[in-house]
């Protein structure tokens, strides 16, 4: 997932700029260019408060800028089953030189641990 790239801190929304080493990113289009729902958003957000994790920062590309996609809306849609798009914040995404911070990688590893310890409880709990 993008991190702020202070070259070009413009294609972000103003509050919606996601930092290194600050915790994970889930990521969000309007036009439903990835997986990411209410309903995943929120599991994650709650799996990570269970743990004491950072809160999840949030990855928006400005309304009027063109963004990529990921090939999460097509398997969920294809298989039914709930997605969500998120990542370590980076910056050079997909070039040689990528670049994360390691506090991230910490980050990542305790939420991903989470997820599977938890989620029978926070997902029971907003589904009825």
């Amino acid at each position: 997932t993008h991190a702020i790239h202070p070259n070009y801190a413009s294609k972000h929304e103003k509050g919606h700029a996601p930092k290194m080493n600050d915790g994970m990113v889930i990521k969000r289009n309007s036009n439903q260019r990835y997986a990411t729902n209410s309903i995943t958003g929120l599991i994650i957000r709650e799996c990570a408060k269970k743990v004491k994790l950072p809160p999840v920062q949030e990855f928006v590309v400005r309304n009027d800028c063109g963004c990529g996609s990921t090939i999460g809306p097509v398997i969920s849609a294809a298989t039914g089953m709930r997605a969500i798009d998120m990542g370590c914040p980076s910056l050079s995404m997909h070039s040689i030189r990528e670049t994360m911070g390691v506090s991230d990688l910490t980050h990542g590893l305790t939420l991903f641990k989470a997820f599977f310890e938890h989620f029978r409880d926070v997902d029971s709990s907003i589904q009825g």
